[in-house]
């Protein structure tokens, strides 16, 4: 069976126990063993890493120490898969350039605060999006610093009334890459638990998990 990690902490706004909560038996029953954790101490554990398939963190600002990132970041690279969504995963250590490096995106603003917005979806053939369609978010819209090497599966265009200069801005919204052997899969939906009530931004992001998800040696 494989073994999945969720690391869920850091600044509660972004109602991480919460997510995890909704996350854990998700991940169940696509057939993982979920551990979870609520310290970046786990990340240190090289032989308990070494056995995951995927590791799903949950965890907004804070800062990461440099062998827990170095830990996290070889993970992956072995092969390990990473998942995650809004600022859980791309708004997590502002300081840590590696560690963005790996995601493939950060953070930078949400003009408007929550709003109404348009996901659209542009690679139809994808496995993660075959059979959605675009759809809306009453929520936060992302704005990010992306990686031109991310596979984008889905966008929104930015149209605000607080930052007019980023009207007609296409930004990414989903994306997958590798890091190492790692797969990465990345989504930005997901400011709060209710969030998730949105069936698409749910599925995306159960879809995402499975993708990046390593295959279980067992």
């Amino acid at each position: 069976m494989p073994k999945a990690l969720v690391v869920a902490g850091g600044w509660e706004g972004h109602e991480p126990k919460q997510c995890a909560d909704i996350l854990v038996p998700l991940l169940e029953q696509d057939g993982f063993d979920v551990a979870v954790a609520d310290s970046l101490s786990i990340y240190t554990d090289r032989e308990g890493m070494a056995k995951l398939s995927l590791v799903v963190p949950i965890w907004t600002m804070g800062s990461i120490e440099a062998d827990q990132c170095k830990g996290l970041l070889e993970t992956v690279k072995s092969g390990v898969g990473l998942a995650g969504f809004h600022g859980g995963m791309a708004d997590s250590f502002r300081q840590s350039c590696d560690y963005q490096m790996m995601v493939g995106g950060q953070f930078v603003g949400h003009p408007d605060g929550i709003k109404e917005y348009e996901v659209n979806i542009v690679a139809h053939d994808d496995p993660i999006m075959a059979g959605l369609a675009d759809f809306k978010m009453h929520s936060e819209q992302y704005y990010m610093h992306t990686d031109p090497g991310n596979e984008v599966l889905a966008t929104t265009t930015f149209a605000t009334e607080t930052a007019s200069w980023v009207n007609g801005t296409v930004m990414p919204v989903v994306w997958r890459r590798l890091f190492g052997k790692g797969r990465v899969f990345y989504s930005s939906l997901g400011h709060v638990a209710a969030d998730f009530e949105v069936p698409e931004a749910l599925e995306i992001l159960r879809r995402g998990m499975s993708w990046a998800a390593r295959e279980s040696e067992a």
